[in-house]
């Protein structure tokens, strides 16, 4: 985090017309900081140290799912948070990946500024590259700040967006049985 994070949130504290040294805000800066290097650390993350290896041998090429992931992030255009699930498929080619490095891989992607469309695309390329998969499928489902909260005012609003790579994307079969089994009928 740089130096003068903290004094940049002060800054926008005095911005808004309210006063950094009142006893509630006095830790607030400080606070905020800390909070954001947070919600933004998959800029300090990177693919290979995050999997860390948990890529095994395995005989099967079955489909393999891990849905009900649930991330947060900031979109680049307000930076105001959305948030839902993302559920992954992937078809392995000798090679599976440890279930839990599905959610690392989600959230250091998540925790970056961007749109959902672009965070559904990078984690289904990690996972192509991490795996060598014959095919990938990421849905994610979110709902939106800047559409609840400001502008529009829709709180029942929820975007979904998916990537289909490979075998997922070239068979119709492969790609309703991914849909149908995370509750999406085409």
């Amino acid at each position: 985090m740089p130096a003068n994070f903290s004094q940049q949130f002060r800054d926008i504290i005095s911005g808004i017309g309210e006063d950094p040294q009142r006893d509630g805000l006095l830790k607030t800066p400080e606070r905020a900081a800390n909070a954001f290097a947070f919600l933004t650390e998959g800029y300090q993350m990177n693919l290979g140290d995050l999997v860390n290896g948990a890529v095994f041998e395995a005989d099967t090429d079955e489909m393999v799912i891990v849905q009900n992931i649930e991330f947060y992030s900031l979109c680049e255009h307000h930076m105001l948070p959305f948030f839902g699930h993302a559920h992954i498929a992937y078809i392995p080619n000798g090679k599976v990946l440890g279930l839990s490095k599905f959610a690392r891989i989600t959230d250091m992607f998540a925790r970056r500024l961007q749109i959902q469309e672009q965070l559904t695309r990078q984690v289904a390329l990690a996972v192509e590259e991490v795996t060598g998969a014959q095919g990938v499928g990421v849905v994610m489902r979110a709902q939106h700040l800047c559409m609840m909260m400001r502008g529009v005012e829709k709180q029942n609003s929820v975007t979904t967006t998916s990537v289909m790579l490979g075998n997922l994307r070239n068979s119709p079969t492969s790609r309703a049985e991914f849909l149908n089994l995370i509750g999406n009928r085409t």
